[in-house]
């Protein structure tokens, strides 16, 4: 490129603008061409033509960079001239003779241009021969970009330029022209006329449309350096931004002044106390100066009300402002409420004198662009901060007054907005007001079953300093009683943090408070330790009310929380129990009840299904189906562990269905959890990846539901031999933090850490691993939530010699599920004993427990497992004794390499006898594992097959992809799009790097890609 240097502007990347830039480009590399460029202001159109100019296609090209701009001097064709000086040093030779015509105007060419011709008399004849000046002058560079921006500011000199050169461009010329339809002037047309291309001419136009939320996340992330941002803010910032990046950049920039993105803790109390950007104050500034008075007033009202409303409470609100003729104002109360209370008998109703100006001042401001049409008769802002802008503009006098307006009309509608109310009634000063709105619709929303309004509602109340402090203890409670039920929690638990600190009240609303700010800690939160601290206080402080204190009491009898072991919670729940008396509400004792079967059930104790039956039976009011809601969900998630999978079914599809009937979104998103892991347990993969991170994208971080989605995520990745992810998110899951995981969740995702250690050859780390997950479980007295954890724990101490030391732990797992009803513990137990006996040397012994670990895995079903267990009974086979060759896998065979279970693949020979039968089982088992897509255990089966010289055709026959990927191919493109080496996917699929690298080239020429970077996650 020829050009002057171009500065490049806001973002470090430009996102989410692929396709415009595609088309702009193929539009300035095919010239003679014109290029529309459409968009209102702030939306990308100088960003997305200075990155398309600095593209490497377009490099040889002189560019030459012009702009209108608002404030004209009577200068015609000021912005070409402009660009035209920018030749200056840089004019070809022998230019024709009308060149010369520049020579007035260009007095930095002069000396390059021809001599002037003679003076014409006529106007249009001089206007005609610049023109042909200009275009000989564009046409003798050759390869040549003319831009020209805010082309709706141009003047009518300019614009019958453009289109005389666009209607014959020279051959070389590219064109660009951008503009904001909304400013355009007459009939909205950019050249002044419809645009008909010439032949020969390629012609595009390219409007550019707000970000999406996905593109508003990535800018974000661009701005402030980060991966990623939290699918949430990226909502919040789309909302307030309205997708438009000028403004989101500002704004990002304003949060990253506070210190964000650390901890991505941007709330929406941050991005609402934050000041409306300078750049974009200023702007609404200027439009407002160019607007009429009517015009003024009824965005002054519109700004006041805030969100789109309807004309007539535009006009009812803006009535009596300058410029607008009304009544109100007439007497002092007559455009709201008097002291304390919302007005008179007709304010707000009747005919409102002055309509009619309000209609036009709308209409000229929406044709400003000040105001948008958002349908159904309602009007407001393009976004947030615009309306910030107006606003704070607004002196306090003013603002008061027309709240005072807005209050007065919204307290006649049917039913009346309460919420909206209670926003109008604080900016007017009438606090009685505001707390009497406020807390009818925190009621309304409760009774609704929509607690995020209510918890919303709530915050907003008690935040306001000027509240009185019983008024606050009240608030407290009903947001500590709704917030234990919903999902947002970080205000909550800070608000009633200070409460419970620094507020007087008594002893018995003090400890409901704590006691539901203990619930949030450990159930949102998952800070369990600091839960169980306030949940014990708390029942201190309810001594005088024992039907409370036997809700903490309940509560600290869930065994999944803390290393307490299982006599701790034991004995918590008789507490409660003793508390409960036949007066009790039903409710209360159905929660008691319920955690105590739940206790028993998480333990396999059999007697615990028909209490369980029982209660899930019951439930008459809101209140109790609630609790049985909850007690489904943790039936549910108790029967998942225990590996009853039909009848977790059953009970999650019950408690989704009263946790939505009863609104309750955290319960919700607890099922949801269980969901997932029972997804996985059947074997159910297809998609489920996707619907793990949809889920951790919606809770935001509430550690109970995210726990679960997180230990998927890390199962599959352990399937798939993708360490690094793996890692990453059992970490998230529970290795992180242990003491505040879930004591399961823990468990499992130690088993699947194990076998990422033992596959690394980090044996030490494994044995380490394995020692401290089956204390805790041994701490925990809870042995049924080892089963996933004790099969990998025990080959990782037999890997590492300790074989005396597994027997032993597997000798306490054992005796621990003895009188237990846990199927999935059972099959875990006989992997462990093939696992031994094969240490031992008792080959057949091996087979035979894991032949039957197989077969109790699959009855359950749990096809993953059950295909595991298969292929070491097959691999024990091949290291048998006159089986073939003996088994050569890592530390001394298939049974010292978990048999099976861990992920070796030299395990054994096919030899003569029983060898095609044997290879053709680890076939299957191989297509199997590739039909999960389980890719890790797939090619290492596969891997064994090779080793002995047996191919394994596909049993649909081989065929071909042409430019497809192929399966192979597309695990290759996967790893490669996650940023694996081409010796990290050989380990993870058991290949030969060079038979990788093979793949990776025909990734990149399938996928018409230049570089691994290139290649899309999703191929």
């Amino acid at each position: 490129m020829t050009s002057s240097v171009l500065r490049r502007l806001g973002a470090p990347v430009l996102v989410g603008r692929t396709d415009e830039f595609r088309t702009l480009l193929d539009a300035l590399t095919r010239p003679p061409s014109v290029a529309l460029v459409e968009g209102e202001a702030g939306i990308g159109k100088t960003r997305l033509i200075r990155e398309t100019l600095e593209a490497p296609a377009m490099r040889g090209r002189h560019v030459l960079l012009g702009a209108c701009h608002p404030l004209r001097e009577p200068f015609p064709y000021g912005p070409f001239f402009d660009l035209l000086r920018q030749l200056e040093g840089r004019v070809p030779g022998r230019l024709g003779a009308v060149c010369g015509a520049l020579r007035p105007y260009l007095p930095e060419l002069a000396d390059a241009l021809p001599p002037a011709p003679e003076p014409l008399q006529d106007h249009r004849a001089r206007q005609h021969r610049l023109f042909r000046a200009v275009r000989a002058l564009l046409a003798s560079l050759g390869q040549v970009v003319v831009v020209v921006e805010d082309l709706h500011w141009a003047d009518d000199g300019t614009r019958d330029l453009v289109r005389f050169l666009i209607d014959e461009p020279p051959a070389g010329m590219a064109t660009v022209l951008s503009y904001r339809r909304e400013d355009l002037p007459g009939a909205g047309l950019p050249l002044g006329r419809a645009y008909r291309h010439p032949p020969g001419t390629t012609s595009v136009l390219i409007p550019l449309r707000p970000l999406d939320v996905s593109a508003v996340g990535s800018l974000t992330a661009a701005i402030t350096g980060s991966t990623a941002v939290p699918a949430q803010l990226a909502a919040e910032l789309h909302e307030r931004t309205a997708g438009i990046p000028f403004v989101l950049e500002e704004v990002v920039r304003g949060l990253a002044a506070s210190g964000f993105p650390a901890g991505w803790n941007a709330g929406r109390d941050t991005l609402d106390a934050m000041e409306v950007p300078t750049l974009l104050r200023e702007a609404m500034a200027d439009r407002m100066a160019a607007l009429t008075p009517p015009a003024v007033a009824v965005v002054r009202a519109a700004a006041v009300l805030r969100i789109p409303a309807t004309e007539d409470l535009i006009a009812a609100v803006a009535a009596g402002e300058p410029g607008l003729d009304g009544a109100a104002g007439d007497t002092p109360y007559a455009d709201g409420a008097g002291p304390g209370g919302e007005g008179g008998a007709d304010a707000g109703s009747g005919p409102l004198a002055g309509g009619a100006d309000a209609g036009g001042g709308i209409r000229e401001a929406v044709l400003a662009g000040v105001l948008y049409d958002v349908g159904d008769d309602r009007y407001g802002f393009r976004h947030p901060l615009a309306q910030q802008a107006v606003y704070g503009s607004l002196p306090g006098v003013d603002r008061r007054r027309l709240h005072r307006r807005a209050m007065a009309r919204l307290a006649a509608a049917e039913p009346p907005p309460l919420v909206q109310l209670a926003y109008h009634a604080r900016r007017a000063g009438d606090l009685e007001a505001w707390l009497r709105h406020g807390s009818a619709a925190a009621e309304a929303a409760r009774e609704l079953g929509d607690t995020a309004v209510a918890v919303e509602i709530l915050e907003g109340l008690l935040s306001d300093p000027e509240l009185r402090a019983g008024d606050r203890a009240r608030l407290a409670t009903q947001l500590s009683r709704a917030a234990v039920i919903g999902l947002a929690y970080r205000r909550a638990v800070a608000l009633l943090r200070r409460i419970v600190l620094h507020c007087e009240m008594p002893d018995t609303v003090r400890g409901e408070i704590r006691l539901n700010l203990g619930l949030l800690l450990y159930n949102q939160a998952g800070n369990y330790e600091q839960g169980r601290v306030d949940t014990e206080i708390a029942v201190e402080e309810l001594r005088e009310h024992p039907t409370l204190a036997a809700r903490g009491m309940a509560a600290l009898a869930l065994a999944s929380w803390g290393e307490h072991p299982y006599a701790v919670y034991q004995r918590w729940i008789v507490r409660a129990e003793r508390l409960l008396t036949d007066q009790s509400d039903p409710a209360l004792r159905l929660a008691v009840r319920g955690n105590h079967v739940t206790l028993r059930m998480s333990a396999g104790v059999p007697a615990a299904w028909a209490e369980a039956e029982e209660l899930v039976g019951a439930g008459r009011t809101v209140a109790e189906r609630l609790q049985v809601a909850r007690l489904s969900g943790n039936l549910a998630e108790a029967t998942t562990w225990l590996g009853h999978y039909a009848a977790a079914e059953r009970f999650r599809h019950q408690g989704l269905r009263l946790a939505a009937e009863c609104g309750s979104p955290w319960l919700q998103g607890i099922i949801d959890g269980t969901s997932l892991r029972l997804a996985w347990s059947v074997g159910d993969w297809q998609g489920l990846a996707e619907r793990a991170r949809r889920l951790i994208d919606m809770v935001q971080g509430v550690s109970g539901i995210s726990a679960d989605a997180h230990l998927v995520l890390g199962l599959l990745a352990v399937a798939r031999g993708e360490w690094e992810e793996a890692t990453e998110e059992l970490d998230a899951a529970a290795l992180g933090d242990p003491a505040n995981a879930p004591s399961p969740i823990l468990a499992a995702a130690s088993g699947a850490m194990i076998r990422v250690w033992v596959a690394r050859g980090e044996l030490a780390a494994a044995r380490a691993e394995a020692e401290r997950a089956i204390a805790r479980v041994r701490r925990k007295d809870i042995w049924v939530w080892g089963a996933d954890l004790m099969p990998m724990a025990v080959a990782a101490l037999v890997r590492c010699g300790r074989v005396a030391d597994a027997e032993a732990a597997v000798a306490e797992y054992a005796a621990g599920i003895a009188d237990r009803d846990a199927p999935l513990a059972a099959a875990a137990l006989a992997a462990c004993r093939g696992v031994l006996a094969y240490a031992r040397g008792r080959c057949a012994e091996a087979v035979a427990a894991f032949e039957a670990a197989s077969a109790r895995y699959a009855a359950l079903p749990r096809p993953y497992s059950a295909a595991r267990a298969a292929e070491a009974a097959v691999r024990c086979r091949l290291g048998a004794p006159g089986s073939g060759r003996a088994g050569s896998g890592e530390a001394g065979g298939v049974g010292a390499d978990s048999a099976g279970l861990g992920d070796a693949a030299d395990g054994g020979g096919v030899g003569a006898a029983g060898g095609a039968r044997l290879a053709g089982e680890l076939a299957a088992l191989a297509e199997q594992f590739a039909a999960l897509g389980a890719t890790r255990d797939a090619a290492r089966c596969r891997r064994v097959l090779r080793g002995n010289g047996v191919s394994t055709p596909s049993r649909r026959g081989r065929r071909g992809y042409g430019d497809q990927l192929s399966p192979r191919e597309r695990e290759v493109a996967r790893l490669v799009a996650l940023g694996h080496t081409n010796r990290e996917i050989a380990d993870v699929l058991f290949l030969s790097p060079r038979t990788v690298e093979q793949h990776v080239a025909k990734v990149l020429r399938k996928l018409n890609v230049a570089s691994r970077g290139e290649v899309p996650g999703a191929s």
